[in-house]
């Protein structure tokens, strides 16, 4: 079995090992209690700060109730309680009090400095996510500046509902004007109240998902992305055709001077790629290193590929992002055998000995820098008292996952790729004495390469960046997965394209050492994506805060990290494919 059946049998095991059972739809009576759980709070433009709700002094309960939350519901942040509102199905509330609270002076000044950090709420009801804003900011004029703080204290509850199910709620502060906070001395009572009102809808239940969506309290910015990709998609299209057109002819001369049976042809052929046809194969350097490169590069290309097909086939909570979180994990680890077969098979093949060290390597390649990333990130989260913060349960639950699951089976697939691992069987004969390497001009050094290789593709995905960090860091919700499937494949297609004019130009000036190079070509295109995230933030977000900023640089040098692993293992298997194809059809004494 080679590494692509290998790899499809992963695939099906997947597949099956993530599919994911629809929650069941609550059904309810009239005048049944309908829970209402508060989640969290945070700044509105810091999305990943977010504190428990009873973090600040609303309507706190005497004894405080918490939801039984899922993997991807404590991944994504959330950590529910009980609320005091009393909400039953189908009955209007006028005006109801919720609870009466002295203010003391240290929850007044907390309560004022949330809300001029444009703090925002979020609810849950019946699955449904509920987000208001806490207070309202008044900031105006120059001289005299006007700025005054007004916190809302009454929320109007707006429940659709068809037959006995609820299909979509929000909030709103309708009919009652805030309670301004600004000049009030401690301790200040406040009153908080709530209201209720029905409506009867004909959506169905299998559509509220796209109720809930569009009706989203964050908003979108995706008008212009089809016009923006059909452009990105004609550029790269025609720079995949440059490269294949002119790769072609170039190949074509080279193939047909060495048909040539002339003695003057044949000493002219004395030189380019063709002259270092005994080096060409000679197994690169750190060569344990280099396999388990390609091991975890070819695990990241089957996760990131299963992630976006099952977004294809709507198998994501869209307005929620803790089941995308849970299937990520799932996958990297249940994919983790792809990574050992891989990584061992070409240790085998590179004749190497040391193939329980190359496991080992393919299975902390990542896992190890992740650690430190995620140890700090959490740590610098639990000081701020954030909900960011991973509970000692889950992170035991997620470690026994990589040391049950991921790890046995990078050393299952470890030890069937060197058992089933065939000869390197290279078209050339490599002698033992390695050739001379000649001088060459900077636009062919590793530099120069590094910068073509990097920049091309970062090209073809720049556009589709800004949606995927404004997604990720920002309040847009992306739904368009089959645009992104298009960019993925398009990325992967001139990552190659690139990753095999480089290797050719490089072999043209008799250097042999494209191994490490092909890797590093295409892999700095994670260089690029840091760069612009350097420029999303500054420039394109309104992100601020040690918290918010630590996790912004953690997680984005983790994800440029993926990048250098998958899109080097495309380059470097594109290259190979590549070398072998011209070798095979030349003359070799």
């Amino acid at each position: 079995m080679n590494a692509s059946n290998m790899a499809n049998l992963c695939s099906v095991v997947v597949a099956f090992a993530v599919l994911f059972v629809s929650t069941l739809a609550t059904k309810y009576k009239p005048g049944d209690k309908v829970i209402v759980y508060v989640n969290k709070v945070g700044p509105y433009f810091n999305p990943h700060e977010t504190y428990h709700y009873y973090q600040l002094p609303l309507c706190v309960p005497d004894q405080i109730e918490h939801k039984s939350l899922t993997l991807g519901e404590i991944l994504d942040g959330d950590r529910m309680a009980v609320s005091k509102y009393e909400i039953a199905f189908k009955s209007d509330v006028a005006t109801k009090e919720l609870c009466q609270t002295q203010l003391k002076e240290a929850e007044l000044h907390k309560l004022q400095d949330a809300i001029e950090d444009l703090y925002y709420f979020e609810f849950v009801i019946d699955d449904i996510p509920v987000r208001g804003f806490i207070g309202h900011l008044e900031e105006g004029g120059f001289l005299p500046h006007n700025h005054k703080i007004y916190l809302w204290t009454h929320l109007h509850f707006n429940v659709e509902y068809n037959g006995n199910q609820i299909i979509y709620a929000n909030v709103s502060t309708k009919n009652k004007s805030p309670v301004s906070l600004e000049g009030v001395s401690a301790p200040f009572k406040v009153t908080f109240t709530y209201s209720v009102k029905w409506t009867e809808t004909t959506t169905k239940y299998s559509d509220r998902g796209k109720r809930v969506r569009d009706s989203s309290f964050f908003p979108k910015t995706l008008e212009i992305h089809w016009l923006s990709i059909i452009n990105s998609m004609v550029l790269v299209f025609l720079l995949i055709g440059f490269v294949i057109i002119i790769m072609t002819r170039v190949l074509k001369n080279d193939f047909a001077k060495n048909s040539e049976d002339d003695e003057d042809l044949m000493d002219e052929e004395e030189n380019g790629w063709k002259i270092i046809h005994t080096d060409v194969f000679r197994f690169p350097p750190y060569k344990a290193f280099f396999c388990a490169i390609l091991g975890v590069g070819s695990q990241f290309l089957a996760t990131a590929t299963g992630i976006l097909l099952m977004a294809m086939l709507g198998m994501f909570n869209v307005h929620r992002h803790g089941s995308i979180n849970t299937a990520s994990i799932l996958l990297y680890a249940l994919t983790s055998c792809i990574a050992g077969y891989v990584a061992s098979g070409m240790y085998r093949k590179m004749q190497g000995s040391y193939w329980v060290w190359c496991i080992n390597l393919a299975s902390a390649l990542f896992a190890a820098p992740f650690f430190v990333v995620w140890s700090f990130v959490n740590s610098v989260a639990w000081a701020y008292g954030s909900t960011q913060a991973l509970p000692w349960e889950t992170v035991i639950l997620l470690g026994c996952l990589w040391a049950f699951l991921g790890y046995p089976l990078t050393v299952i697939g470890g030890i069937f790729g060197k058992n089933w691992a065939s000869n390197f069987d290279a078209p050339c004969r490599t002698k033992n004495i390695a050739r001379e390497i000649p001088s060459v001009p900077w636009y062919r050094t590793t530099l120069a390469h590094c910068i073509v290789g990097g920049f091309l593709p970062f090209s073809a995905i720049s556009v589709e960046l800004y949606y995927i960090f404004a997604t990720l860091w920002g309040r847009e919700q992306y739904t368009l997965y089959g645009i992104l499937f298009v960019v993925y494949a398009i990325l992967l297609s001139v990552t190659a394209s690139i990753s095999v004019a480089l290797t050719y130009f490089q072999l043209s000036v008799e250097d042999y050492r494209w191994w490490w190079r092909s890797i590093f070509s295409a892999g700095s295109t994670g260089i690029f994506v840091f760069l612009y995230s350097l420029f999303y933030y500054f420039k394109r977000s309104s992100m601020s805060g040690m918290l918010q900023t630590v996790e912004f640089f953690g997680y984005t040098l983790l994800t440029c990290y993926v990048f250098f692993l998958m899109l080097g293992t495309v380059a470097f298997f594109a290259s190979l494919k590549f070398i072998r194809y011209i070798y095979v059809n030349i003359k070799m004494d």
